[in-house]
């Protein structure tokens, strides 16, 4: 057997490389871009792998784009070790994420690789993936809540089962620790997390401190951080997607929390940009705003028989900015948006949800028409208050001028005190709303008082 036969029946025995093809000539190197490289005489289509040779063995590389002759490709890894003229072979496969319940309480990379002790991942043998868009004719309708265990989120912010969130918010108002908080007090049957572009620190202290143990048996985490290469950050959303849908259709209600959907949209302006496409809003290519909604339209209701994703994707909102394009573009295709605010942060208000900039537009389907009227009249209540917030901090309101106003400042330290919660308390459902009818009662009776 010659040496191209014994390298092709290598490649076609080993469980790395699924669906062998047999090896086309190989091309070579001519030149790196930044994090991209330039090969000649390659053979393979947008989507497959390649293998480059470098001084350190062989790099697994995608190729992401071609003009005339040349084909770009993207690393998995660093650069490290390429040499001008390396040879560049096809194999002819895309990745391939194991896929079985064996993921559950396991911490994998962007492409499905474990990063725990926990040994190799067994992929279901009678499951086949289907990348394939779902037919919306197909998917079921959202008339179910979700308990995710905050009190703020269930009252205010009712979530459905099959719904699209945005969670907004600055660095450092707490996203993270919220979303911990909804993996343990969510009655999701499972949770699917994506870390994505975030500092590898947070990575473990997201693990042991914010899921813990006991949220950690039923929970995937898919970790590729900020040091990893664009392709990696790009693949770990799709692969946290990808997860998601296979335990939806197993018949499971998933919670997929990717945390952030923005370094999604930066690794693709990575990418995009190093292949030649031209920037449009704001530095962002058109590709960009055409990968958004494939990503997020993959999560919902299935159909009959299948189970549910219910979403979660935090927007980092650069210097508060609401109007960031990414997050501009990400309100467009989600189904409400919950916003972080940093003046409730620095004032030690946790979790930082501003009730009057968040919406839940799948609220009126999942709740009864009592609940939308409580949660209507302390909005109003709450919004009366901030717009006359500044003349009843310097005393220019004299009691007795407006009830309305009176009541809404006798109830504030109420509704403030109900919105706040701590990272280790689980309210369920039924509690949020009890203790919402108990406010509006004591409002009521504090009315006909006076």
């Amino acid at each position: 057997m010659n040496d191209s036969n014994a390298l092709y029946e290598r490649l076609k025995n080993s469980q790395k490389f699924i669906h062998p093809q047999p090896i086309v000539v190989a091309g070579r190197l001519v030149r790196v871009v930044g994090l991209t490289l330039e090969a000649v005489g390659v053979r393979a289509h947008v989507g497959s792998q390649c293998l480059v040779e470098t001084a350190q063995g062989d790099l697994i590389a995608e190729v992401v784009g071609f003009a005339q002759e040349k084909t770009f490709l993207m690393p998995e890894q660093s650069l490290r070790g390429v040499m001008p003229g390396a040879r560049v072979v096809p194999i002819g496969k895309k990745y391939s994420i194991p896929l079985s319940m064996d993921l559950l309480g396991r911490v994998i990379d962007g492409v499905g690789k474990p990063l725990d002790d926990k040994g190799p991942i067994k992929n279901s043998d009678d499951y086949h993936y289907d990348a394939s868009p779902k037919n919306p004719l197909l998917r079921r309708a959202i008339t179910e809540p979700l308990d995710v265990g905050v009190r703020a989120i269930n009252s205010f912010l009712t979530i459905g089962q099959g719904q699209r969130m945005g969670l907004f918010a600055g660095s450092g108002v707490g996203k993270s620790v919220l979303l911990g908080m909804m993996t343990r007090g969510t009655n999701a049957d499972v949770v699917v997390v994506g870390l994505v572009g975030e500092r590898g620190r947070e990575v473990k202290e997201f693990i042991e401190e914010i899921l813990g143990e006991k949220g950690r048996e039923r929970a995937v985490v898919v970790a590729a951080p900020a040091d990893n290469s664009p392709l990696m950050r790009l693949k770990g959303c799709e692969t946290a997607v990808q997860i998601s849908e296979y335990f939806r259709d197993q018949g499971l209600n998933v919670l997929l929390l990717l945390d952030s959907i923005t370094r999604y949209a930066q690794a693709q302006r990575e990418i995009a940009l190093a292949v030649g496409e031209p920037p449009a809003t704001k530095g962002y290519p058109p590709s960009v705003f055409s990968k958004l909604p494939q990503l997020v339209e993959r999560a919902g209701n299935g159909g009959d028989g299948q189970g549910s994703i219910t979403a979660f994707y935090t927007v980092l909102t650069e210097g508060d900015d609401l109007q960031d394009p990414i997050a501009d573009a990400a309100r467009a295709i989600l189904d409400g948006h919950i916003v972080l605010s940093r003046e409730l942060a620095d004032s030690g208000h946790y979790p930082a949800v501003d009730i009057e900039g968040s919406i839940s537009r799948v609220m009126p389907m999942v709740t009864s028409t009592e609940h939308q009227q409580l949660v209507r009249q302390l909005r109003q209540m709450y919004a009366l208050y901030q717009q006359n917030k500044d003349l009843i901090a310097i005393g220019a309101y004299t009691k007795g001028n407006d009830p309305r106003i009176d009541q809404a400042i006798n109830l504030m330290p109420v509704i403030n005190f109900f919105l706040q919660q701590s990272m280790t308390e689980v309210i369920p459902y039924d509690q949020s709303l009890a203790q919402l009818q108990e406010i509006i009662a004591a409002g009521q009776a504090q009315a006909n008082a006076n």
